[in-house]
Parts: structure tokens; C-alpha cells; sequence
């Protein structure tokens, strides 16, 4: 990452969060001096007195007077679902560019849709600049350009680790809404884990089930290939939950129930300690079909939560710094399939049949993952 614009200001919403946190202080480690905000006076300004950074507090409903003089604004508070749509309007209003860490399925579509508001504001409008999406985007659009009569498109992930409260509190939220693919161009819902396939994510056959990940948009928009399935590497324990949803939808959503389950997540959930985030890592998997052809991509890229501190950061500089296209965008629309690669510690096989035919590493990869043909 190159040295951040000194003249070039971005606001960081949910700075206090687990994840919030964690890109707060990588910011300050690389050179930017991002403003923290977030809705909770307390923790917002004990985050920015422990960076020496500046602050805000204020609600997204309010976000207009706050976005007015920065040029972007990073948001790291999730439920997007009731974060992204206000300061998307405020972001619109007031000129500034958007960027987020969503992986919510509807938030994209929501946003997708204003995207002709923004090329008339002059901004960019980029969510999912995290592990939710930016590496299955990446994957998606590099096999689109290997394949590029493509017809159908499918990706799947297979991660370590643990996850955070405010990532746990989104999936507890949408777990009554069913799962979705794409077909013929169109969203499709369907019960989560509706198929299962074994998928070699490079360490052996896994089993998998399709799951309603934001590719499901964001891919058609990078790629425009019409019909694209999600899929995540889940214990048996955890298929047999999945599939009890399409039973319990109703029950999981009800008030009374969501409000214990998220007072269970604050009780007991803390998310990946230093060493799960050093030492953990994500696979990822990408098959590209046309009539007669099938061609498979892999990525290996850091832990989920480390990696969304590096393409964040990554992403929000490139924007500031007017490599953006103005408009709704992907990570992959904006800038490349070769994104993912800028991040330390990457490395991306591509296959044909069984047989390796190129391997890719970004910087600071292992020796072993420079660029090579075999």
C-alpha cells in the first residue's frame, strides 16, 4: 500500500466495533488519520483518545451534517441493513464516497439500485469491501476473463477462525430470509442449503451448501454471467441447522427470539483473538462454466478478519486517491480482478481439469507463490 493523500479525509462509522477497531489501528500504523464516529459518545470518543485520532458521535439517520467535509466515508457498523441506506443518502447528498464491509445480500441490491443518483453526484458507491466480497469478486471476474463466454458461475469459501459479534448479530438477523441464486439473470430465493456439492478447495474435498453470500449480486454486476451459486464449507452439525431453518424461519425472526439471540452473542461472543487472525487463513474456490468448458480458480488469502482490515484500508485509499470509477461499483468492477493480489500473503491457482496451469502469489507471499507456469 502506497502512502496515503495527506489531503484526502475519510470517516471511519462503527469505529468502536470489533472490526471498527481493528482497521482504526491499522489506519494509524500506515499513515491516515481517519475521523472515528459512531452513535456511542463513550466508546467512540475512549477509541479516539486511544489512536489520537479525531471524533464524532452521531446517529446514520443523521449522518448528512457529519459526511459534509470528507471526502469518504468507511462504514464498519453492521446490521447494514439499518446502517448502509441512511448514509448512502447522506453520502449522495452531500458528495462524499461510500465505501462498506457488508456482505448482506439485500444491502447490495438496495444500493445497486442508486447507482444512477450517484454518477450524477460524482460519487462511488462501494460496498462489500471486506472479506465479504472482495475476494470472491476478484476470483469471479479473473475466471469471467479466462472463460469470457461463461454462462454459469459458482464460488465457494472455506474459512478459519471465529467471527466477531457485530458478524454474528447479522447472520442471527437474516436467518429467516432463505438463501438466493441467480438464474437467467434474475435473484432467485431458496431455502439456505438448498444443494450441496464436494468442492476441493485445495486441501481435499470438502462438503459444501449454497448460501445467500453477496455474490449473488455482486458477481453479475463484475461479470455478467446470468447464473451464479454461493457455497460454504459447513460441518455436518451445521448443515442439519441450516436446514431446521426452513423450518423455524418464522420462530427465528420474531422479536422476542432475535432479542435473545443477539443478548447471547454479547455475552459469549468475542471474536478472533491476535493469534487466530496471524496464524488463521480462508480458502477460496471459483468453477466457470460455458457449453463444453470448465475452468476452476483457487485463492488463499489471510484470515477473514485480517484480510478485511488489508482490503479496506486498500479499497478506501484507491478511492480516495480518484482511482474509483463514480457509480455503484464491486471491488472487481473498480478495480480489477487482480485486486485480491495486492494483499500480503495471497496466492491464486488457476486449473484446468486437474492440472495446475498457473500460480499466482501477491507480496510478501511465500517463495513458493510467486508467479509461475506449470
Amino acid at each position: 500500500m502506497s502512502d496515503p493523500d495527506t489531503d484526502a479525509t475519510f470517516l471511519l462509522y462503527g469505529a468502536y466495533g470489533y472490526t471498527g477497531r481493528l482497521v482504526a489501528e491499522a489506519a494509524v500504523e500506515r499513515g491516515f488519520e481517519p475521523i472515528l464516529a459512531g452513535r456511542d459518545p463513550e466508546k467512540v470518543e475512549a477509541t479516539a483518545s486511544e489512536f489520537g485520532l479525531p471524533h464524532r458521535t452521531f446517529d446514520v439517520r443523521e449522518a448528512s451534517t457529519f459526511v459534509d467535509d470528507v471526502d469518504a466515508v468507511l462504514n464498519c457498523a453492521g446490521p447494514f441493513e439499518k446502517t448502509a441506506d441512511p448514509m448512502v443518502d447522506a453520502c449522495i447528498d452531500e458528495g462524499t464516497h461510500y465505501l462498506d464491509i457488508t456482505g448482506e445480500l439485500s444491502v447490495f441490491e438496495r444500493i445497486k439500485r442508486r447507482g444512477d443518483e450517484a454518477e450524477e453526484a460524482g460519487v462511488t458507491l462501494l460496498p462489500g469491501v471486506g472479506f465479504d466480497v472482495v475476494p470472491t469478486d476478484c476470483l469471479a471476474a479473473h475466471l469471467k476473463r479466462r472463460l469470457p463466454e461463461a454462462t454459469h458461475l459458482a464460488l465457494g469459501l472455506d474459512a478459519s477462525g471465529t467471527i466477531s459479534k457485530g458478524t454474528l448479530k447479522t447472520v442471527l438477523s437474516g436467518i429467516g430470509d432463505g438463501g438466493a441464486v441467480r438464474e437467467d439473470g434474475d435473484l432467485r430465493w431458496v431455502p439456505v442449503g438448498h444443494k450441496t456439492r464436494a468442492i476441493d478447495f485445495g486441501e481435499g474435498l470438502k462438503r459444501a451448501v449454497t448460501i445467500p453470500w453477496g455474490d449473488v449480486s455482486t458477481a453479475h454486476v463484475s461479470t455478467g454471467i446470468s447464473n451464479v451459486e454461493v457455497y460454504a464449507a459447513v460441518p455436518p452439525e451445521g448443515r442439519r441447522l441450516l436446514a431446521a431453518t426452513k423450518y423455524l424461519g418464522g420462530v427465528l425472526d420474531a422479536a422476542p427470539v432475535q432479542y435473545l439471540l443477539h443478548r447471547l452473542v454479547d455475552r459469549y461472543v468475542e471474536g478472533p483473538d491476535e493469534r487466530t487472525r496471524e496464524e488463521g487463513y480462508a480458502l477460496l474456490w471459483g468453477e466457470a462454466r460455458s457449453p463444453g468448458n470448465r475452468l476452476v480458480s483457487r485463492l488463499r488469502t489471510p484470515e477473514t478478519y485480517r484480510l478485511t482490515v488489508e482490503t479496506s484500508l486498500l479499497c478506501t485509499e484507491k478511492v480516495l486517491s480518484g482511482e474509483a470509477p463514480t457509480g455503484y461499483q464491486t471491488p472487481a468492477s473498480a478495480f480489477g480482478p487482480d485486486l485480491i493480489l495486492e494483499v500480503p500473503g495471497t496466492e491464486r491457482v488457476d486449473l484446468d481439469g486437474d492440472e495446475v496451469v498457473e500460480r499466482v502469489g501477491g507480496p510478501e507471499a511465500d517463495d513458493e507463490a510467486t508467479t509461475r507456469t506449470t
